[in-house]
């Protein structure tokens, strides 16, 4: 069985489209997938499935989500691999040591076109981004809450993105390695 990360945007946020964990793992399990496992309230998951088919799983889940709690999150679906790659291709080694500032916006496809010199234009003097394949790597040493960048990078890109900061990259990785194991 392959070990999985779901990643959910736009849930719980600010009170908006309020999705307990519970519940969700109810929901993933009912779908079939084992030993599911969530981290935090913002839509962290890792599950075994032997299906392989991340599109169409993402697609199923959604779906579910849809028909019980009538909204439907973008669901992006990593294998350990992926993430382990992700964090291994980190350019900011330096700002783990400050695992706030450092966010992995996940990427639900690699940019076609991002627009590099809007992104530069949005980017404050102490920030610093990069793009490595389907993630979108940003040091904020001042925090992402007032971040230009940040809150246009989705746009600039042209993909849908979700991102989580390094500590919960970290976490969501030791639950995919426990996974793995079990």
């Amino acid at each position: 069985m392959g070990v999985h990360i779901a990643l959910f945007r736009g849930i719980n946020v600010r009170g908006n489209n309020v999705l307990r964990m519970d519940e969700l793992k109810a929901l993933l399990e009912g779908l079939g997938l084992r030993d599911v496992r969530t981290y935090i309230q913002s839509g962290n998951v890792v599950f075994r499935s032997m299906d392989g088919d991340v599109a169409r799983m993402a697609g199923e889940i959604g779906a579910a989500i849809a028909a019980r709690h009538g909204f439907t999150p973008e669901v992006l679906l990593l294998s350990i691999d992926e993430l382990r790659a992700a964090i291994a291709a980190n350019p900011f080694r330096e700002a783990e040591a400050t695992p706030k500032s450092l966010h992995l916006g996940f990427l639900g496809a690699e940019p076609d076109a991002p627009d590099l010199a809007a992104l530069e234009r949005a980017r404050e003097a102490s920030e610093r981004f990069a793009i490595r394949e389907r993630i979108f790597y940003l040091h904020a040493p001042d925090g992402i809450g007032r971040s230009r960048l940040a809150n246009n990078a989705e746009r600039l890109l042209g993909v849908p993105l979700t991102s989580r900061n390094w500590r919960t990259v970290c976490a969501i990785m030791a639950l995919a390695e426990a996974s793995a194991l079990a």
